[in-house]
């Protein structure tokens, strides 16, 4: 890979301060870093490989000269931004849900779909965290024995929301501890040692009644896939966990597959890890998963309510393969 100038627009924020580090730890052929945020960060700096490198003020201008740049900064300031770094001859790998049902952009998880990364326009979508983790263990099955619907149920750690939601649960968990009242203003409810079927934290339900990040999975789902005939529904939860998203799926599929074929079939998938021995206790767990590439799934087991159907646990580390590490494999491929 020849060398590229790479900027980071959201650098200071969970998932941008962790795609630098994506970045440095896979080696890539970074020949200048570029970090970008809001005025509020103006003055500040980021260490990467060693070296201070200072801020500056996302704009307009940003991107002359640059030749991929990834974004962690919000929907809003992606739609507003990225097109100027596509029309600067950027190639933008966007972590929000801006362009991600945009016909026009490929949406993206390389384990899954990587061709289209082909017919991009400039602009390509990282999908959502949850959305990424299930579509890598779907797609070897989706290929084997053709999904027609798709049960998941979430359970999604604080960092999801942002280090403002991280800090809210550590400190509710402390007052509550303590015998004082929890006191939060990011999510609707308290977090410590509660779990809210509520996500996004604010404004989350639409008129059929699921919420916004319940119908990102279920759409998002059938574009990676390439297959708008799975049947996708969703209730998404989050918990009292730092990092690290849990599911439980429950797939139907067209032809007949054993559990124990479908175990076969994902210790050969790439970026998956099976950890499926009940006789140890052994099963994904988040303190395990937190801080691995990987996605690890388990509890794999033939539904016996349907003749075809299986049930399985996944676990992911949010911030890595559910947001920058995958940012930084598109980035790769390209």
């Amino acid at each position: 890979m020849s060398e590229k100038v790479v900027a980071v627009a959201g650098a200071t924020g969970l998932v941008g301060r962790q795609m630098m580090c994506v970045l440095e730890e896979r080696n890539f052929p970074v020949k200048a870093l570029k970090p970008l945020a809001s005025e509020r960060s103006k003055g500040k700096s980021v260490t990467f490989k060693g070296e201070e490198i200072p801020i500056e003020v996302l704009g307009e201008d940003s991107f002359k000269g640059v030749d991929i740049a990834l974004f962690s900064a919000g929907g809003g300031t992606s739609k507003q931004f990225a097109p100027f770094a596509a029309k600067d001859g950027c190639v933008v790998v966007d972590n929000s849900s801006a362009w991600r049902m945009d016909p026009k952009v490929p949406l993206v998880v390389p384990e899954v779909n990587a061709k289209d990364i082909e017919w991009h326009e400039g602009i390509i979508a990282n999908p959502n965290c949850s959305t990424i983790q299930m579509v890598v263990v779907l797609k070897p099955i989706h290929d084997a024995a053709k999904i027609t619907r798709v049960v998941v149920s979430t359970y999604q750690a604080v960092s999801g929301a942002g280090k403002a939601a991280v800090d809210e649960l550590l400190a509710q968990t402390k007052a509550v501890m303590a015998g004082e009242e929890p006191v939060g203003e990011i999510f609707p409810h308290p977090i410590a040692f509660n779990c809210i079927p509520q996500i996004p934290q604010s404004k989350a339900f639409i008129d059929n009644g699921y919420s916004t990040e319940e119908m990102k999975m279920v759409n998002e789902t059938k574009k990676i896939m390439g297959d708008d005939g799975i049947r996708v529904t969703a209730t998404t939860v989050r918990v009292p966990v730092h990092t690290g998203h849990s599911e439980s799926v429950n797939i139907e599929t067209a032809s007949k597959l054993t559990a124990a074929q479908a175990r076969e079939l994902l210790a050969k998938a790439p970026g998956v890890v099976v950890q499926d021995d009940l006789d140890a206790e052994v099963y994904p767990l988040v303190i395990h998963a937190a801080g691995k590439d990987e996605t690890f799934v388990g509890r794999i087991r033939e539904d016996i309510s349907h003749p075809s159907a299986l049930d399985l646990w996944i676990v992911a580390d949010n911030l890595l393969k559910g947001a920058a590490l995958n940012t930084v494999q598109i980035a790769e491929l390209l």
